[in-house]
């Protein structure tokens, strides 16, 4: 060997086995996935309990999915082109600053709208003003 091909042969000084920087990652990633199925399968089990509190947990489990996985996140794209308004609350709540407030207040009102079909009484307006209040001065 001449003493420019020498030079060309990367040195290492330790003898250790390189590992690869993606394998954290990809172990990471897939705690992660696993967490994400565990608390979809939690929101599921407490679903037909009374109240929305399968919802929500079903929502966060969603969210670690998406995340987290590429196949989780081509299904979920074409679910958005197939249905934007079920798909939207989804996108804002996996922003880096989720907004988690006004998510849950939007839903809420389309709730109230399936269930009341007609236009809302004042009390209700009212009612409803006095909770976006109470909201905003505890979420700033």
């Amino acid at each position: 060997m001449t003493p420019l091909t020498l030079a060309l042969i990367p040195f290492r000084a330790d003898s250790r086995p390189r590992q690869r920087p993606g394998l954290l990652r990809r172990a990471g990633r897939l705690g992660m996935m696993s967490l994400g199925f565990l608390i979809i399968g939690l929101g599921i089990l407490i679903a037909p309990l009374p109240g929305p509190g399968g919802v929500p947990v079903i929502a966060l489990g969603l969210v670690l999915l998406l995340r987290n996985s590429w196949w989780a996140k081509r299904q979920f794209i074409r679910a958005q082109y197939a249905r934007p308004k079920w798909v939207y609350p989804f996108r804002r709540l996996m922003r880096k600053n989720p907004e988690i407030a006004p998510v849950f207040w939007q839903q809420a009102l389309r709730a109230e709208k399936v269930v009341l079909r007609k236009r809302p009484s004042r009390q209700l307006i009212r009612a409803r003003k006095r909770i976006r209040r109470f909201f905003r001065k505890l979420f700033r």
